[in-house]
This record gives structure tokens, C-alpha cells and sequence, in this order.
């Protein structure tokens, strides 16, 4: 009997989780199977594995304790994989030898498929000296590009998808144009950019006092701060590039600052490490645990938390054990400190179903308390097993017990790592959530509020037919259960109507108690002013959070969910936010218009012929259909696949740019060609080069966002509360979100931060 509260988490478990053979056919036979498989692996390093395989998996069991997606997907499998997520790579050092070591150690993480982190911040600046070979450098951002190709070559290759972090420090030369690096569509696509703000820089901004831009002792540029801080925000609230990570509250109130320095987190921003340093994450799901939802006796059930989240600590550790790494150093840095990042999901459910209102003051309240809570339990179980298995080795009781963090904590349980020690350096973390959430049936993300309370989404059926089905949110689902079509109470909020002040209090509430950090995005309005956007940075600084990530929709970055006027108050939503995606095909006029391209890509004997046909709509011309020929049979059967795919893209209407996009993401591992100057990285690339430049030509990619604005089709994709904006990469489905800092798919779980 399926334990799956609707059919989209079922089909995820099966699709990312569950345990298959080389033929593709399962082997868990259930998700108990899957539960009781990682239960086992991670039981297997104790005196009692059968003891603690019954209490982990009462743990996992009915969705309390999610432990992150390479935990469920590669426990237990016999496979040689690595169970942790993300990586903070070394210290980049300032020489080539050093720099291209580097670059393959991320590779064969990435490989791997892990997501990395990198400060880029120790390369010198483009034009210093480099000494002995009379040549000036290229700096920084030309070995991003370097790093940018290496990670689309390794995912061409057919491993994960990967994802990077790259931060630079907010005083390096170079910082300028780090803040402007992804304005340019084409570049730095594998890249989260960050930028390492410090306490010195944030009071010159306040002071509108000078800041010097300087590399090994010398200064070579005098800004303003306050200047450099401006093109930081405008930055960000055109492309929503670079976040912003402040660096020295992290150092300070890392319980390690006494034996490691941060420069840099992993993708998502939820994990600030040290070189080397990975993110290993779990999440006690909140929504879970309360007790008579949406009636005056509901509360959520302490004693059920403090033993979940005791279990989960035990487990996560195990993890450390148990799990392979990439790199020996990894794995070096992982046994020293034993940290985990336990975090939650299904808070802003968790909040629906007590009556609170995600943001107001009552809601912020109720976050604090269970977060603290949170943190105690897993203290106080790192702290039991030390007694039983002995601290993690780089514990010092003095050092530890000092830093910012630690301060915090209650008398009773310092004196208990005192006395005792602590098995894990770091015990807590919200990372994102968004496919587990789906898992666990569509329980709200991390601590995000709720982003839609129902969609519909297509799924394709086995005979190529699509049926529509309802997905909703878990906290919605329930109320309905309840109180069947009684409208939703007032209480009910989203990511689209919350004021933007309301998700930095909740994320300022749960950082007060989360001693790594968070993955989170605060939505912003598209009309927002450009003072209250830098308002919500200034404020989240204030409040002692991290670090902030926003995301405007606009022009530039798309919008991620656009809600008609009839869907404008949060209640309306209650009815499920009907989606009806543009499916059938556009109509084939008799005769079309087009242009033949010739394409001459070196290495190849023959020329490819590239041939665009338009239709027109509303007075546009909007591309139709593609045929590739070339005289090369080496090129025949792709050439075919690929006319035939792209063709079908574009009669689907919409926004088809991103197959452009696409087709320019694929690199040849033997090497691409250049060709009219510029160096073109595949076939492939080439070809997506001309349909671009077909696009621009016939005026689809000009002006009104991608195309999208411009085409009377794509307005009536949806009705109602409708996703536009980037199609889904994995499944094609429009509709992709911003949450937690990461562009994810509601539809399949893809997510771009893996």
C-alpha cells in the first residue's frame, strides 16, 4: 500500500530515490524499502546495528526526517558515491600550477556530483605584474570562465548536473567587474556569484566613507563605499546577481574560528565552510508534527521534536562514517570536525496549521522558539555522543565555548560540552528543500512561505498522452480534508504577497538559532523601489542575519509567477490556482517564411545548411520550425533527432529562447573551434549561435523579454495564478520558481543546485 500523499511524490521517489538495478527495474519495491535500506546502511557502523535501524527508520517514517537526496539515493546501494552534497574547494593559490591543480580537484568533485564553492578572492587582479615572465595578469575572472567551462564539459559528459559558488571579497580590485560578470548572458552560467561583504565595508557604507580595492598590501583603486555598495544592489535587482554574504559575522560566530577561516559556501549559501570543508544536511519535517491542526488546541509536539531531532543528529553522524569522498582531503576535513547541518522543512505549514501568519510578529515569535528548540536537542545529543564515542578531534573546550554562537547557548548545556565535549563542530543548517519537500507531499520548502497553494501540472503518460493533475500544498490539502471548500482563512499568505521585510524577519528569527547558515530568498515586487530593495539588504544586516538573497522578476530575470488580476488577494487562491499550459501544437500554415544559414565548423569536411522557418502572430514573427542537412552522413542521424526535437519545441509556442540557451551550454569534450573570432565550444553551440542570431533578426529576442511579452500566444499559456518564465531544463514544463536561492521545477523536482 503506497505511504505517498499525492501522485507527484510518488513519481519522485521513483524517478530520483529509489533503488533500481542496472536494467532499470526496482529493487526497493516500496518507499519502507528505500527507508529501510538507508536506515540499515547508516545503522551499520554501531555496536547495536539492529537497534539503531528500528529507531532510525521510525525516524524516516512517514516523512519526520528527510535526509537530503544523496542520502536517500546512494545509502545502502553498495555504490561508490559520495553522500554528502556540496564542497568548499582549497584555497586557490595566486600561481598557474596552483590554479589548474586546483581546477581539476573541482572536477573530479564535480564528477562526483558535487556542487562546489570557491573564493576566488586569492588570484591577483587583471593587469598586476607577474613576475618572471614579463606579462600582466588576466586575473580573477578570466580562470572563472576557465572553471565555467569545465563544469558545462563535465555535465556534457553525462555526470549530474553540477553547480558552483564562486565569492569574491568586496575589497579586491577586481570586485567591479565580479559584480557585473553575469550581466552578460553568455557568461558564467554554472556560477552562483557572491560577494564577501565585511563589518569594515558595511560602516563605510553607513558612513558614506572611501574604500580601498587592494591585493597583497598594495591599493589599487580609492571608491566610495557607498558607490560600490550602489552597483552591489543595482546589480541585484536588475539580474539578481551577486547575494551577499557577510563574511565576519560568519567567522565570528562560527564555533571553529579558532582553527579555520571561511571565504566561501557552498552553492545554495546555507553551508559556509572551510577548505575542504563539506555540507552533509537533514530536515526535520515540521508540518509533520503538529498536533490538531487548525484548532485552538493546535501546537506542535515538543517531546516528538526533541527525540526526532536526537535521532537525526545520531544518524547525520553516522553519515560521516559511512560515506565516500571525492578527495582525500574531504574526507581528512569531514573526520576532524564532524559537522552536520540539520535543518527543517514544512515550517510555513507548520505555522498554517497553528493560525500564525508567516511573517507577522506571532509567526517570527513561534520560528525563534522552535528553532531553539531545535538547536538544544541537537546539542545536547552531539554532547551524549561524545560521551559515548568521544568529541570530534579538533575540539578544544575553551576556544570552542568562546565563539559567538556558543554564548548564546544556555548555561546547563555549555557546562555539558564543557565537561563532556560535542561530537559535531556544527550541528545546524536550512538548506533548500524543494524535491525532498515534493517527497514528503508537498510540504512547504525550508522555511520559505508557501509559494502556490495548488497548480496543475502535465504528465506525460507511457503512450505519449498528457493528463493533468492537481498539486497541492500539504498544509491546503488538509484544511480541505477539514473544512472541505470553506474559503482559507486570512492567515493564508505566499511568496507573492508577503512584504519583503516579513522574510527577512523570519530568516533574521531562525539565524538566531542556526549555527551555520541559511538558503533562502526574499521575493521581492517587480515595482519595488530601488531604495526599498537596498532597505531589504540594509535590513537583514541589521537583524544579524548571514547573508540575502532576493529575486526581483523583471525583464532581465523573468517572472518566475505572474498572478492575473483576479488572483491579486491572497484568499482567492483558495480555489487551486488553475494552470492550463499551452500544449497542443501551433498550426502549420500552407506556406512559411524562413532563412538558410551555412555553416562551415572547422574540422568538419562538409558545410551545415540550417534552415529557419517564422510564423506571424500579432504582427510578429516568431521561429517555427528548424531543418539541419549537411552532406557529412556523420552528422545524419543527430541532425535528424535534432531538427525533429527543436521543431517540436517551437510549435509548442511560448517562450522557446531557452533552446538557445541550451544548444550554446554544450560542450565538446575534444574541443570546440574558433570561428570569426570568438571560440565556439561544439557543433552544437554553433548551431544554437544561428537560431540566436535568426531570433535577434526577425526581432523575437528583441526588446520585451525574451520574446515572451511580444507573443500573443504565450499570453494566453495560462489562466489565473500562471508560471512563465524559464521552462524547466529537465522536464519542459514552464514554470520554474526561485526559492531558497535556486531555480526549481514544481513539476519534476529539478532543481539547478542539484
Amino acid at each position: 500500500m503506497s505511504r505517498f500523499s499525492a501522485p507527484i511524490a510518488e513519481q519522485i521517489w521513483d524517478m530520483k530515490y529509489r533503488l533500481k538495478d542496472g536494467a532499470g527495474q526496482p529493487i526497493d519495491l516500496s518507499v519502507e524499502d528505500s527507508w529501510r535500506r538507508v536506515a540499515r546502511d547508516l545503522a551499520r557502523v554501531e555496536k547495536d546495528p539492529a537497534l539503531w535501524e528500528d529507531r532510525f527508520h521510525a525516524a524516516l517514517a512517514d516523512f519526520k526526517f528527510l535526509p537530503a537526496g544523496r542520502i536517500l539515493a546512494g545509502a545502502g546501494t553498495g555504490r561508490e558515491v559520495t553522500l554528502f552534497n556540496c564542497f568548499v574547494m582549497g584555497t586557490i593559490p595566486d600561481s598557474m600550477g596552483g590554479i589548474f591543480e586546483m581546477l581539476k580537484e573541482a572536477a573530479l568533485t564535480m564528477q562526483q556530483g558535487g556542487g562546489i564553492g570557491y573564493d576566488f578572492s586569492t588570484i591577483r587582479p587583471r593587469g598586476a605584474e607577474v613576475k618572471g615572465v614579463a606579462a600582466d595578469a588576466s586575473g580573477p575572472l578570466s580562470f572563472m570562465d576557465v572553471w565555467d567551462a569545465m563544469c558545462r564539459t563535465i555535465m556534457s559528459a553525462g555526470s549530474r548536473r553540477g553547480a558552483m559558488m564562486a565569492t569574491m571579497r568586496c575589497d579586491h580590485p577586481d570586485i567591479e567587474a565580479f559584480i557585473e560578470a553575469k550581466q552578460d548572458s553568455a557568461r558564467l552560467r554554472m556560477f552562483n556569484l557572491s560577494v564577501l561583504v565585511t563589518d569594515a565595508f558595511m560602516q563605510a557604507v553607513k558612513a558614506d566613507g572611501p574604500w580601498d580595492l587592494r591585493f597583497d598590501g598594495k591599493v589599487y583603486h580609492t571608491v566610495q563605499a557607498r558607490d560600490l555598495w550602489n552597483r552591489i544592489m543595482r546589480a541585484t535587482y536588475d539580474y539578481a546577481e551577486p547575494g551577499v554574504i557577510f563574511i565576519d559575522r560568519i567567522n565570528q560566530q562560527n564555533n571553529l574560528n579558532y582553527c579555520e577561516t571561511i571565504a566561501a559556501t557552498n552553492p545554495c549559501g546555507e553551508q559556509p565552510l572551510p577548505p575542504y570543508g563539506a555540507c552533509l544536511l537533514g530536515s526535520v519535517n515540521l508540518a509533520r508534527l503538529v498536533e490538531a491542526p487548525f484548532t485552538a488546541d493546535a501546537r506542535l509536539n515538543p517531546e516528538a521534536l526533541d527525540e526526532l531531532v536526537r535521532t537525526a543528529v545520531r544518524m547525520m553522524d553516522n553519515v560521516v562514517d559511512a560515506s565516500k569522498f571525492p578527495l582525500p582531503q574531504q574526507a581528512a576535513e569531514a573526520q576532524a570536525k564532524r559537522r552536520i547541518g540539520l535543518g527543517v522543512t514544512g515550517l510555513a505549514d507548520a505555522l498554517l496549521m497553528l493560525g500564525l501568519r508567516y511573517g507577522a510578529d506571532d509567526a517570527v515569535a513561534q520560528t525563534r522558539v522552535w528553532m531553539k528548540a531545535i538547536a538544544r536537542s541537537a546539542y545536547l545529543a552531539s554532547v551524549d555522543l561524545a560521551r559515548e564515542k568521544g568529541a570530534f578531534p579538533l575540539f578544544d573546550a575553551q576556544k570552542y565555548l568562546a565563539s559567538g554562537f556558543m554564548q548564546r547557548m544556555d548555561a546547563d548545556l555549555r557546562e555539558a560540552v564543557a565537561e563532556h565535549g560535542i561530537r559535531n563542530a556544527l550541528l545546524t543548517s536550512i538548506a533548500p528543500t524543494g524535491t525532498i519537500s515534493l517527497y514528503a507531499g508537498n510540504v512547504s520548502s525550508g522555511i520559505e512561505p508557501v509559494f502556490a497553494y495548488a497548480y496543475t501540472r502535465k504528465v506525460l503518460q507511457k503512450d505519449g498522452s498528457r493528463t493533468e493533475e492537481e498539486v497541492v500544498d500539504y498544509a491546503v490539502q488538509m484544511w480541505r480534508d477539514l473544512h472541505g471548500n470553506a474559503p482559507l482563512p486570512d492567515y493564508f499568505v505566499n511568496a507573492q504577497t508577503l512584504a519583503p521585510l516579513d522574510h527577512v524577519a523570519m530568516q533574521a528569527a531562525a539565524q538566531e538559532w542556526v549555527d551555520s547558515s541559511i538558503s533562502k530568498t526574499i521575493n521581492c515586487p517587480e515595482d519595488i523601489s530601488f531604495q526599498d530593495f537596498k532597505d531589504v539588504y540594509l535590513a537583514a544586516w541589521d537583524s544579524g542575519c548571514k547573508g540575502c538573497t532576493t529575486y526581483r522578476p523583471n525583464d532581465v530575470t523573468g517572472s518566475v509567477l505572474s498572478v492575473s488580476e483576479k488572483t491579486d488577494a491572497a484568499p482567492q487562491a483558495d480555489k487551486g490556482a488553475d494552470v492550463v499550459y499551452l500544449t497542443e501544437p501551433l498550426d502549420r500554415p500552407a506556406a512559411l517564411e524562413g532563412a538558410t544559414y551555412k555553416l562551415k565548423f572547422p574540422g568538419s569536411e562538409h558545410a551545415i545548411y540550417i534552415t529557419i522557418n517564422d510564423i506571424v502572430q500579432g504582427g510578429h514573427r516568431r521561429p517555427f520550425e528548424v531543418f539541419i542537412n549537411s552532406k557529412n552522413m556523420e552528422h545524419f542521424a543527430w541532425t535528424v533527432a535534432l531538427t525533429r526535437m527543436i521543431s517540436a519545441v517551437f510549435r509548442r509556442g511560448g517562450d522557446v529562447s531557452f533552446v538557445v540557451e541550451e544548444l550554446k551550454a554544450v560542450f565538446d569534450p575534444r574541443g570546440g573551434a574558433w570561428i570569426e573570432g570568438r571560440y565556439v565550444p561544439s557543433i552544437l553551440a554553433a548551431i544554437g549561435g544561428v537560431i540566436e542570431r535568426h531570433m535577434v533578426a526577425t526581432g523575437f529576442l528583441a526588446g520585451e523579454g525574451m520574446g515572451l511579452k511580444s507573443d500573443p500566444q504565450a499570453e494566453v499559456m495560462a489562466v489565473g495564478e500562471r508560471p512563465r518564465g524559464p521552462a524547466c531544463p529537465a522536464c519542459g514544463q514552464y514554470g520554474m520558481r526561485m526559492i531558497e536561492g535556486c531555480m526549481t521545477c514544481p513539476s519534476c523536482g529539478h532543481s539547478k543546485c542539484g
